[in-house]
């Protein structure tokens, strides 16, 4: 028993790495985790109390976890018997594709990530860009929703900066759980997007089991409390008008709901902007019937250290006014008492009424709208009508906004200004349309719910 043993150094070197790893994935993790755990239920625990509507315990479950919970859904289960059946496979090989396709749409939401890296970076990039603001049709109405109901934010789609806005603007509200786009789902941004809590989407499956999974998720989801926010247009807008809004979400959302259970509350969100960043690829998107975005990687970055290089010199300007506006809210329990009979398509038609006339007034498009009318306009005939229509959404500002705004369009070649008279250049008639084109709901809404709307300028 005390005789020496001889091994050779390399078998001896496995052992002990054997040994190290079994102590800590039996000892050392379990520990280490459960000590990291309690601290971040004790973080989420006073983050709670400072959110108006606290983060669920289904969006902090584990990833794992809530994979298991989709793929043995009944739901899912039928949809993977009967993929199985139609596709003649084994049922084995059916419920991987489901896996593969839960794998796909969870995400993995950290506390941590959203507020400490996602919230600050949206603060920083959406006052970098431009001056802010947010408006209320009815604040009342939005501090009086249903503490327990779901709320869904549901915004017309100008611009990618749309998700960091409204997250930044969120931030002492809830958490936002977005769906996104297939246009997401490259490493690394697919793993800071599902850790902001973002669930992926696809935008044309031919697959029921894949629509059977999402909408899975969907329903848990709401059923849970757990704030969304999408997009009924489906895709950014290539004209600058609102688009036709896209069922499929909306009703995974309604089917998915009691009745005699949680309500949901839905939240239109207008947004527009005096410059949107990608509006020169999605004019030229506009242009192309396969709807195919050509931003090479080069140009975003040559443009984006245009930027840097501005800010380092001195030279940096703000791309104008970024403005949010929250329309009245709809309960999902109220609508439907009197629209049962084709209740998600009179909903999303309503969502996008609300939407369209709550479009907040912005100097650059109402400019472009005005000259492509008119044809031509004294400078200061131009100034005095947009302080007019814009009334105290610019107020504040004394006319500075509007100065900003004309003198980034002449400067973009988009307006010629020839002896204090303006008229459109001629030049970039795709950007003129298309800024006018997003002012369009603000003209045939009214501006009475703006200017008196509770408008306030989010901090820089």
């Amino acid at each position: 028993m005390m005789q020496t043993v001889e091994i050779p150094i390399w078998l001896f070197v496995l052992i002990v790495l054997f040994a190290t790893v079994t102590f800590a994935s039996h000892f050392l993790f379990p520990s280490v985790r459960w000590f990291f755990r309690r601290r971040l239920e004790r973080a989420v625990a006073r983050l709670n109390k400072r959110l108006q509507r606290p983060i669920q315990p289904f969006k902090l479950a584990g990833r794992h976890d809530m994979i298991q919970r989709l793929i043995y859904d009944p739901q899912v289960s039928k949809a993977v018997q009967k993929h199985a059946k139609e596709e003649g496979v084994p049922d084995a090989v059916a419920s991987e594709q489901a896996q593969r396709y839960a794998r796909e749409i969870a995400p993995s939401f950290s506390t941590v990530a959203y507020f400490s890296i996602a919230i600050r970076f949206a603060r920083m990039l959406s006052n970098a860009f431009y001056k802010v603001q947010l408006g209320y049709e009815d604040k009342s109405a939005l501090d009086n929703i249903d503490p327990e109901a779901t709320v869904v934010y549901v915004m017309n789609h100008r611009s990618n900066m749309d998700y960091v806005l409204v997250t930044y603007l969120a931030a002492d509200h809830s958490t936002l759980s977005y769906a996104v786009g297939e246009w997401a789902r490259v490493w690394p941004l697919s793993r800071l997007i599902r850790a902001m809590g973002a669930y992926f989407i696809r935008r044309k499956s031919g697959s029921d089991l894949y629509r059977q999974v999402l909408a899975s998720y969907v329903r848990h989801a709401t059923e849970a409390g757990v704030t969304q926010a999408m997009f009924p247009e489906g895709g950014l807008s290539l004209t600058g008008k609102l688009g036709r809004p896209k069922l499929g979400l909306l009703k995974y959302i309604i089917d998915g709901v009691d009745p005699k259970g949680r309500d949901v509350v839905f939240v239109p969100v207008a947004l527009n902007y005096d410059r949107v960043l990608e509006d020169t690829v999605l004019t030229a998107a506009a242009q192309d019937s396969e709807r195919r975005f050509r931003a090479r990687i080069g140009v975003i970055t040559r443009w984006t250290l245009k930027q840097i290089w501005r800010r380092l010199v001195g030279r940096y300007k703000k791309f104008g006014i970024a403005s949010v506006q929250y329309a009245t809210p709809i309960s999902l329990k109220e609508f439907r008492a009197s629209h049962e009979r084709d209740l998600t398509t009179d909903l999303a038609r309503e969502l996008m009424r609300r939407i369209g006339a709550a479009i907040p007034f912005v100097p650059v498009p109402a400019a472009c709208r005005l000259l492509q009318d008119e044809g031509q306009m004294s400078e200061e005939d131009l100034k005095s009508r947009l302080l007019e229509m814009g009334g105290k959404a610019v107020a504040n500002g004394e006319g500075e906004a509007i100065d900003d705004a004309i003198n980034q369009l002449v400067e973009r070649r988009i307006l010629r200004r020839e002896s204090g008279v303006l008229r459109p250049s001629g030049e970039r008639t795709e950007l003129l349309a298309y800024y006018a084109a997003a002012s369009e709901p603000v003209d045939r809404a009214g501006h009475d719910a703006v200017a008196e709307s509770n408008s306030a300028t989010a901090g820089s």
